[in-house]
């Protein structure tokens, strides 16, 4: 899963995207696109990996895309670049700017959200208006066009008129018919307020913005933490009387923005998370493991990670009754520790 990083000048995105994968670079500016990859934190799979002593452990990861800036282009260029760059992405980040510097006004947080959330509904309308030309260009040479497409573009096109993002409609945004569009303003978002290191206060969202998720982050100090050694950054957060990262949880929040969930195999071999989306029936999570077991799926034994707590371990489990055999069309829990019984 992709995660672009979007916000305007100045705002820190590339001050977040090192802190979030780890990815440092000196240049303060970015002529090529950078992707990171970080695995998502998960306190079970830790505990799965002690009970059982894999060979290997592997965790759920989301990809972070920090789209190029356009040198040599005009405004209008270079923002059409952006958006083209992140329109394959699953969801959206947008970093606002929460902090002064010398010469600068000060923050205008919701100016800032506003001007960008217009941007992406702008574009998104160019889209529909050319789409909808085109349809009605074919009914007029006779062409047969698709009903029901041309209803959802026209509720697009009402709803973009009306300055409203269509991931706020969901019969929309999650449309099968509208997904090749890749419509901007339909990828979920988080807004991440770029807050001074001394700085922890969420601001309260205003407008449209109370609809939105929000968290904050300081990413400077984040940044810098990224630099450290485990050792250095412990030390550095009890100095400063600071529990933990904010990484960890703007990575989890990331991770549910998109409406996934986590399911685990164990073993001696691997412990491993696997990542599907919330309400996947177990066929189709079992062919994130191998199409074959999607093909011949039989049937899935499934254990709750808290009966695996437990136990102890699964052939307890068994023994108390909490494994469960369940059919394909069982919708996977997060948690669910699986084994997919199949023949092919």
């Amino acid at each position: 899963m992709k995660i672009g990083i979007i916000g305007l000048p100045g705002a820190g995105k590339k001050t977040v995207f090192e802190a979030l994968t780890h990815n440092i670079s000196d240049e303060g500016y970015y002529s090529e696109s950078r992707i990171g990859t970080v695995k998502v934190p998960d306190e079970r799979v830790d505990v799965l990996s002690d009970m059982y002593k894999p060979k290997k452990t592997i965790f759920a990861q989301v990809e972070y895309f920090l789209p190029a800036l356009g040198g040599g282009q005009t405004d209008k260029g270079k923002e059409q670049s952006l958006w083209t760059q992140v329109r394959d992405c699953d969801a959206l980040i947008h970093v606002i700017r929460n902090f002064s510097f010398p010469g600068s006004p000060g923050p205008k947080l919701w100016n800032d959200f506003t001007d960008i959330d217009q941007e992406l509904m702008v574009s998104d309308l160019v889209q529909v208006e050319k789409r909808l030309e085109r349809l009605s260009q074919d009914r007029g040479r006779g062409r047969k066009t698709d009903s029901e497409e041309l209803g959802l573009l026209g509720q697009c096109r009402g709803a973009l008129e009306d300055e409203t993002p269509l991931r706020q409609i969901p019969e929309l945004a999650n449309s099968p018919i509208l997904r090749g569009f890749t419509f901007l303003s339909a990828k979920p978002m988080l807004l991440l307020f770029n807050n001074a290191d001394e700085d922890d206060n969420l601001p309260e969202a205003v407008g449209p913005a109370q609809q939105e998720t929000c968290d904050l982050i300081k990413g400077r100090l984040e940044q810098e933490l990224a630099q450290m050694t485990p050792e250095e950054a412990a030390e550095f957060l009890e100095e400063f009387n600071i529990t933990a990262s904010a990484m960890d949880r703007i990575i989890e929040r990331s991770y549910s923005l998109l409406g996934l969930i986590s399911f685990f195999t164990v073993g001696d071999d691997e412990v491993r998370a696997w990542t599907i989306r919330k309400g996947t029936p177990a066929a189709e999570a079992a062919g994130t493991i191998h199409t074959d077991m999607q093909k011949g799926f039989i049937r899935a034994e499934v254990l709750a990670y808290r009966d695996m707590v437990a136990a102890g371990s699964f052939k307890e489990a068994r023994k108390l009754g909490t494994v469960r055999l369940e059919g394909k069309t069982y919708e996977v829990a997060d948690g669910d520790i699986i084994t997919i019984r199949f023949n092919v």
